[in-house]
């Protein structure tokens, strides 16, 4: 970097786990080397927990010269190792589509620097089935829908889109869930039926209650997770705790989209995932296939969350009981908030950015946060800490009457995933009043995403929405009158 002589002020940092210094620095024509040293606060790859953003792009959207080409594989990878960001996953989509797709090889590209992992794979979007809901697929042995050899032919309806990608191992869930998803409303859970409008979680409330192919013909969830971070929580969320509350086991992972919803960095929203042995791509997505994952803004991390003898992502996420009892909940938390407070994040609007930020949960006056065990989506009890960046052993004790799932989580900057209590091996039917928002969601949906689905493809949008229906008309009646 050539600077003229003169007096200058560098701030420095290395992604969220990391403290922001400042230095003024002094140039004269002789000064020829200046070193800057990142301190931490946290380091979760220590613990075994690897940081990833499921969702960047090389191309498209904001401050790229060429946005139909963009970048290649080593720019990105800069931004993954300027941000500490451990796993990136590199999604081309419609404007970038014909150019960005030479780069996908079926594995990590090859400018990958252990544990820095960078891989190419799909985002529906711009194309296809993206008016009901953008599609991120991940680990794709075959980038190209059969048909063609670019983005004009692919499906129209979501379901048949996450058909191929399941057949073949992939990873599937919406993107940015919580467009077209918004409420009036902070309620968490809420029972406001959204618009479905948008370019997110919208036809997941059609999709999650379909079982199709996997790669050895077993049949398996049509959608393996929720994205979370980079739109507004509560619309998020709400989407997702309602279909947990009524049996369904999706889970949760963080992205960032850049540059298209943020611009200034990547891993602006994570997932860590906990693995026991060495990092590697396929194992990190398997992890979050299987729940052992939180989502986060880096600013606050939840460790090791266990329910009984259960820890996230474990055997199923399951405990099973007998009869409805106590249960003990524990887990390692940490978070670090600067002592200087941000009143100009903490007072927008939860609907405005940054969506997801630890400063928002900031308890007025204090350096403090808190931390709210979740019971079928309604916080049922918290506990308060200092975010100075310490860990912390909590622990919890729940009253458990029936079947349902618990989370953690401090709001809005990091969340667990679930782990299922069943009790006399009886699924979780939580509330019929999600039952009647997911069926109502339905038909909301299909008001506002037929025009897009192409005539060939009506007949079996028309069967995949009668069949969610069907589902959701069983579950109202076995549900709870909660």
């Amino acid at each position: 970097m050539k600077l003229p002589v003169g007096t200058y002020t560098f701030e420095f940092s290395r992604g969220p786990e990391s403290i922001s210094s400042r230095r003024t620095v002094k140039v004269s024509a002789d000064t020829r080397k200046q070193e800057f040293k990142v301190e931490r606060w946290i380091d979760p790859s220590k613990l075994g927990w690897w940081s990833g953003d499921h969702h960047i792009h090389a191309a498209g959207c904001a401050h790229y010269t060429k946005p139909t080409e963009g970048v290649h594989a080593a720019d990105m990878m800069r931004h993954c190792l300027g941000e500490d960001l451990k796993v990136g996953a590199n999604l081309t989509w419609g404007p970038c589509f014909d150019y960005q797709k030479q780069f996908f090889t079926g594995a990590i590209d090859k400018v990958s620097q252990y544990p820095y992992l960078l891989r190419y794979d799909v985002e529906v979007s711009g194309f296809g089935s993206h008016q009901s809901g953008h599609l991120c697929l991940l680990r794709l042995k075959d980038q190209m829908y059969p048909g063609g050899d670019s983005d004009k032919h692919w499906p129209t309806l979501c379901l048949n889109t996450l058909k191929w990608a399941k057949a073949q191992g992939a990873l599937v869930g919406p993107a940015h869930s919580g467009w077209g998803l918004q409420v009036e409303t902070t309620d968490l859970p809420n029972y406001i039926v959204p618009p479905f409008d948008g370019i997110g979680a919208n036809e997941y409330i059609v999709d999650v209650t379909h079982m199709v192919p996997g790669p050895n013909g077993a049949s398996v969830p049509a959608v393996d997770f929720l994205s979370m971070v980079d739109t507004p929580y509560v619309w998020e969320l709400n989407m997702w705790y309602n279909t947990l509350n009524v049996g369904f086991r999706t889970r949760i992972s963080g992205e960032t989209d850049f540059p298209c919803i943020y611009g200034e960095r990547v891993g602006l929203g994570r997932s860590y995932v906990k693995l026991d042995g060495k990092l590697d791509y396929n194992s990190w997505c398997e992890g979050i296939r299987a729940g052992k994952n939180y989502v986060s803004d880096g600013k606050s991390h939840i460790f090791d969350f266990k329910v009984g003898d259960v820890l996230m992502g474990q055997n199923g996420s399951e405990l099973k009981m007998r009869e409805g009892g106590t249960v003990h909940v524990s887990a390692k938390v940490a978070a670090r908030l600067a002592e200087k407070p941000q009143p100009e994040i903490k007072k927008r609007p939860y609907s405005e950015k940054p969506y997801w930020d630890l400063e928002r949960g900031r308890i007025e006056g204090t350096r403090e946060v808190r931390v709210e065990a979740i019971v079928n989506g309604y916080a049922v009890t918290n506990q308060i800490i200092q975010a100075d960046g310490n860990l912390r052993n909590l622990e919890f004790n729940l009253p458990i009457k029936k079947s349902s799932w618990v989370a953690l989580r401090i709001l809005p900057s990091s969340h667990t995933n679930p782990i299922f209590v069943v009790i006399d091996d009886k699924p979780i039917r939580a509330s019929r009043r999600s039952a009647e928002w997911c069926l109502k969601g339905v038909d909301r949906c299909w008001s506002q995403k037929e025009r897009h689905i192409a005539e060939k493809e009506k007949g079996e949008a028309r069967a995949a929405y009668d069949h969610a229906r069907d589902v959701y008309k069983t579950l109202v009646a076995e549900s709870q009158s909660e």
